[in-house]
């Protein structure tokens, strides 16, 4: 993703996601997600609902800005699509996400759709804004010696939603308990780069350097729709991460200077 430019106002950060201070206390926060192809349309490749579609879109989106401290106030969708049924249906699955994530009622949710030709292949965009105290981002935040875990198995495209019948992805309930620790230092949602690119984002934005574990092959898989989130905590503190979520965990590797 590209980011705007605010002179002298953008927040530095390797993540995929934009970082605007707003004043001297506060910050906003933007993070997006697309996909095309997917959805019930003949000529798309990946055969899912429309609500499907829609709950794992806005995942990704609100995931990105949750991970970081912020609190989500608007999203937005652009849907590239008639509005019934696919419209209709990809929404419901938006606010689905939107009510796991306990935003229902405090989200304001706007959007467009295609409403003069007629479509072939679903197309979707997503957009969440949140905002932070900018004293309470959460970006660089691991240390030295700091474990790097794995919650939830890296699934794409025909994988994701058989995973998830097994629980064995990541979703948005994981990634608020995640938040709401302490021990916790960094989280950060795996989507299409896989869990490399995402060691490497954590690494840059803390200063650190990570020694993997883990075979390349399983580091560089895609997660798709952020069925993975790596989380950094201390050595000391995963047995307590391992009891709080009911997911597959991994340790992936660690952290020094």
């Amino acid at each position: 993703m590209t980011s705007c430019s605010f002179p002298n106002k953008t927040i530095r950060t390797a993540r995929d996601i934009s970082v605007f201070e707003i004043n001297s206390d506060s910050v906003m926060v933007v993070g997006c997600d697309s996909a095309g192809g997917i959805g019930p349309k003949p000529l798309d490749k990946v055969k899912v609902s429309g609500y499907t579609l829609g709950r794992f879109t806005a995942r990704v989106a609100l995931m990105e800005v949750l991970a970081v401290g912020a609190t989500p106030v608007c999203l937005t969708n652009t849907l590239g699509v008639e509005p019934d049924p696919t419209g209709f249906e990809i929404l419901e699955g938006i606010k689905s996400e939107i009510q796991l994530a306990g935003l229902e009622g405090s989200l304001a949710v706007i959007g467009s759709m295609e409403k003069t030709v007629a479509v072939e292949q679903t197309g979707i965009g997503i957009t969440v804004v949140g905002l932070a105290p900018k004293n309470n981002l959460k970006i660089g935040l691991s240390k030295p010696d700091d474990l790097i875990v794995a919650v939830g198995c890296p699934s794409v495209k025909d994988e994701v939603l058989p995973a998830e019948e097994r629980g064995e992805i990541a979703d948005l309930t994981d990634l608020l308990k995640l938040m709401g620790c302490s021990f916790v230092h960094d989280v950060i949602p795996v989507g299409s780069q896989g869990m490399l690119h995402e060691v490497n984002v954590l690494s840059e934005d803390a200063g650190l350097r990570a020694k993997l574990k883990s075979p390349e092959a399983v580091t560089k898989k895609s997660a798709g729709p952020a069925t993975t989130v790596l989380v950094t905590v201390p050595k000391n503190a995963l047995n307590e991460l391992s009891g709080l979520i009911n997911k597959p965990i991994h340790v992936i590797g660690s952290f020094y200077r």
